[in-house]
């Protein structure tokens, strides 16, 4: 996605937006997760950003935007359900992470001049990275845990919650060799989850390709080919999580992308996909994913567990449509996990009610659509990204990376668009005004 000077309006007599935040987010996660922060972190910085924000002032939002703002206010209305201080606990949290996620999306689309395209597609490659260094970790070390330095101010009551105790205690694998279930350990590091890895990883691919594009038509080519070969490594991991819900979203979204080179008639690029198609298949006949799924499918009853909550969720949100229970609450089936979990779209119905549910699935949808007009592959890649997170709402918890993910991604094709928008209305009005007067009224120079 390669940046047109030209097309971005420069911030008058503002100062620049720094890349600090961002980069801090990003580059530095495996800081934030060594020291029992992880997603936390995001808090923090996002506080970092709304500050510098409100100090430059000349906040600009795309029209649209409000969709969210809505979701936003009917999510904190349904704090009326909540029932007990610990739950009203985990909902500021998400509310503060919410906060964070729109804060992201507000600064990427604002800063940019120094927070070019090709500048953010390197960060999310470097903590793209960092999954796919967590997930050969967890191959290789599946069993290795560690005590982090938030274990030494968390009190011992908090640890027995399993959020806090995920923080407390960082993991290479979801793994429990404890089970009666004879599976083998999946990768999750630096992430709590094989889930929430899967989620960052799909989410990141179709960036990291399009960062690959940039390094290349950049003649940057030493740089492209490392990327290129860390894509092909980190084919090992993303395997072995033998992960459905990861699969099914970058089945979707290589669907999606070589739908529309077919329908622009781009040969050369389905030819790409198709032989990137084969090596994967290679390597899953190499590392023997389909045994591995099967054995995975037959001997754990994930899928039918994942049925049953799920109508268990929809059957007692029905008793409080309107604004939900503001919070998951645990499963009236014992060993189920809690309703409102195991997907976003399950949380946001069971806490915030069937209103919330619609408006949060109408700005996924908007920003499908507001990205879709792209100008070349990079950015036809980067808004892939708006497919993949509406397909995996459906079954992951994306609160907060793959929201982050997915929003920064939109912000850098929004801002682009509405640039483009910018320019060519302040080149009508230079046009259209009389011989001799600038388009505001004032003196041409002579």
């Amino acid at each position: 996605m390669t940046d047109a000077r030209g097309g971005v309006m420069q911030t008058s007599g503002r100062s620049q937006l720094p890349r600090w935040p961002l980069f801090a987010a990003f580059a530095l996660y495996p800081l934030w997760w060594v020291l029992g922060l992880g997603s936390i972190a995001w808090i923090p910085l996002g506080a970092c950003m709304a500050v510098l924000l409100a100090r430059r002032g000349g906040v600009r939002m795309p029209t649209g935007l409000g969709i969210w703002f809505l979701f936003l206010l009917l999510m904190c209305v349904s704090v009326i359900g909540l029932d007990s201080p610990g739950r009203l606990i985990g909902f500021i949290y998400r509310a503060l992470l919410y906060a964070s996620v729109t804060t992201v999306f507000i600064y990427v689309y604002n800063a940019r001049e120094l927070l070019t395209a090709r500048y953010v597609l390197g960060l999310v490659t470097v903590f793209w990275a960092f999954a796919v260094a967590g997930g050969y970790a967890g191959i290789f070390f599946p069993t290795f845990s560690f005590r982090t330095p938030l274990g030494l101010i968390v009190p011992s009551s908090l640890e027995a919650n399993e959020l806090v105790g995920e923080m407390v205690v960082r993991r290479m694998t979801q793994y429990n060799p404890d089970s009666w279930l004879a599976l083998e350990p999946r990768p999750s590091a630096p992430f709590l989850y094989t889930n929430q890895w899967g989620n960052v990883y799909s989410l990141c691919l179709p960036m990291v390709v399009a960062y690959t594009r940039e390094l290349v038509l950049g003649k940057d080519l030493k740089k492209a080919l490392a990327v290129s070969c860390v894509l092909l490594l980190s084919l090992v991991p993303a395997l072995l999580t033998l992960n459905r819900g990861m699969f099914l979203g970058i089945a979707v979204a290589v669907a999606y992308v070589l739908v529309r080179f077919i329908l622009a008639g781009r040969l050369g690029q389905v030819a790409w996909i198709l032989a990137a198609g084969g090596v994967t298949g290679g390597v899953v006949v190499w590392l023997g994913v389909g045994s591995r799924l099967e054995e995975r499918t037959t001997t754990s009853s994930s899928t039918e567990d994942r049925a049953s909550l799920y109508r268990e969720t929809l059957d007692r949100t029905l008793d409080s449509p309107l604004f939900g229970y503001g919070a998951p609450r645990p499963s009236v089936t014992e060993g189920l996990p809690s309703a409102g979990t195991q997907g976003h779209i399950w949380m946001v119905m069971f806490s915030h009610g069937l209103p919330a549910l619609a408006i949060f699935l109408l700005a996924l949808v908007w920003f499908v659509f507001a990205t879709a007009r792209v100008r070349n592959t990079s950015q036809l890649l980067v808004h892939a990204v708006q497919v993949v997170i509406l397909t995996e709402v459906l079954y992951y918890g994306v609160l907060p990376n793959g929201l982050i993910l997915s929003f920064t991604a939109a912000a850098l094709l929004l801002r682009e668009r509405d640039s483009r928008r910018e320019a060519g209305s302040a080149e009508q009005r230079v046009t259209s005004a009389p011989i001799g007067r600038r388009s505001d009224g004032s003196l041409l120079d002579v």
